[in-house]
């Protein structure tokens, strides 16, 4: 998994916009978009570009081993998110 988002994400798909392999879920149009607390990165289908780092304007997405300690829980989410 190269990059985590955390509950400070908003869901408001600019990390979408910018990822060029459409690798971060669910997207609006998806029908577990409202139940899901935030965005997730496939780690299957993400290339590492960081495309969607900059344009997070929560600052909410890391990658994995820049993930705070106390944020770690985030990244066990994501894998049982795609698991």
């Amino acid at each position: 998994m190269a990059y985590v988002i955390t509950d400070t994400c908003t869901k408001d798909e600019l990390c979408v916009e910018a990822c060029p392999v459409d690798c971060i879920h669910p997207k609006k149009d998806e029908p577990d978009f409202e139940a899901a607390p935030h965005l997730y990165v496939n780690p299957d289908d993400c290339i590492d570009c960081g495309a969607c780092v900059p344009v997070c304007p929560t600052n909410s997405i890391y990658t994995l081993d820049d993930l705070p300690a106390d944020l770690a829980r985030f990244a066990v989410d994501n894998a049982a998110h795609y698991n």
